[in-house]
């Protein structure tokens, strides 16, 4: 799997989720980097933030798309409105998450937990090759990155 985030903290948290559920991941921290790695490598699920420095999510998911990759892309962004829904769908993605400001959470939760656990959850689902299980874990993703901080 490919996390390509620019928030390195948003970024570690999904990888070890993943990482703890036995996935291998790669991080890219702009667009550029992840298009390179995501054309050089075979990933089964790009994890891609769409407001990215160097070159934008909506960039990296239009050309992945042009150049034929078989990587289910998960679009995560803090814009979420539903025409960001339908640019980022209609750009070749399999999945948008939105994360943004939500109710505050008691100060004994921990936020990037939730993220590592769910992103756990999405590793095993892949694993698994369920896709109503993915399908859940992806909701679950999108719920826990809502409560991340900005």
């Amino acid at each position: 799997m490919l996390v390509i985030e620019d928030d390195q903290e948003m970024a570690e948290a999904i990888a070890g989720g993943l990482r703890t559920a036995r996935m291998a991941v790669d991080l890219a921290f702009d667009g550029s980097d992840g298009l390179a790695r995501s054309l050089v490598n075979d990933y089964d699920v790009i994890v891609l933030d769409r407001d990215l420095p160097g070159l934008h999510g909506d960039e990296v998911c239009a050309r992945l798309v042009a150049e034929g990759a078989r990587s289910r892309v998960l679009m995560l962004t803090a814009a979420a409105s539903s025409d960001d829904l339908v640019d980022g769908l209609g750009l070749g993605a399999d999945a948008f998450l939105a994360a943004g400001e939500s109710s505050p959470q008691p100060a004994e939760a921990d936020p990037w937990q939730a993220v590592s656990e769910a992103a756990s959850a999405v590793a095993a689902a892949v694993r698994a090759q369920d896709r109503d299980a993915l399908d859940r874990a992806i909701s679950a993703l999108a719920d826990a990155a809502r409560e991340i901080p900005s």
